[in-house]
């Protein structure tokens, strides 16, 4: 018993790990990265779904390498549910963190300010929460839309072409994916600034041009997605 008391580590002591955590810093932190993590598959993502121009051909095989990748060593689609992992990882961490952070916010200032904020900035501390909530609920949505096909109304295993023509013909699935899509745009301008200047990498001269990456950023992500329903939707893919 004695012993186990010398050897055991004072109860106010925590590993740096929980201490980085239990930081607004470290929050903030593991916020940027993360969300960096997602965006560079967002970015990815994006790229790949292009491959809709191509025609049926091109996407579905580009659909069925990201299956088979070193399949006879590793079996089939490991590296789709190595993705997955780190991706669902990256996503709680950033959720947490961030609402963890509003928590701790709203804790510092339990009365609210006389004078209001500027509303440029109010805007966007709204947009990053709600928005971010609602792109919570709609990556739900279309994991049970073109990976399981719970939702989908036409939904073909292992052709991916098939289901996106399909689905983006319906008018109502274009409104839900586009408004989704400006959402994204604009948490990812809102966050690109905020993630750059937690890692330290804004600096007084970088902060405009830092400014205009993340606005083109947002621009060319949501743009890039929102081809592909546009396309289906007024007949320019078949």
């Amino acid at each position: 018993m004695v012993n186990d008391l010398a050897t055991r580590p004072p109860a106010g002591r925590r590993s740096a790990v929980r201490r980085f955590w239990a930081s607004t810093i470290g929050k903030k932190a593991v916020m940027a990265v993360s969300g960096l993590l997602l965006l560079a598959f967002v970015v990815a993502h994006m790229v790949g779904n292009l491959k809709t121009f191509l025609g049926a051909g091109d996407l579905n095989h580009y659909a069925e390498w990201l299956r088979t990748i070193g399949e006879p060593v590793l079996g089939r689609e490991w590296f789709l549910w190595l993705q997955r992992a780190v991706l669902l990882a990256a996503l709680v961490l950033h959720v947490t963190a961030a609402v963890q952070l509003a928590r701790r916010d709203r804790r510092a200032r339990p009365v609210r300010y006389v004078h209001r904020p500027p509303a440029r900035a109010t805007f966007a501390v709204r947009t990053m929460r709600w928005g971010g909530a609602t792109l919570a609920v709609f990556v739900v949505w279309h994991l049970l839309d073109f990976t399981v096909g719970a939702v989908h109304r036409d939904f073909v295993p292992g052709d991916p072409y098939h289901n996106l023509v399909a689905d983006f013909r319906v008018w109502w699935v274009n409104l839900v994916y586009l408004a989704a899509l400006a959402m994204l745009g604009l948490h990812v301008h809102h966050g690109f600034a905020g993630a750059a200047r937690t890692l330290g990498v804004t600096r007084p001269r970088r902060e405009r041009a830092i400014k205009i990456l993340g606005s083109t950023t947002a621009v060319v992500v949501a743009g890039g997605y929102a081809l592909v329903p546009v396309a289906i939707m007024t007949g320019l893919v078949h």
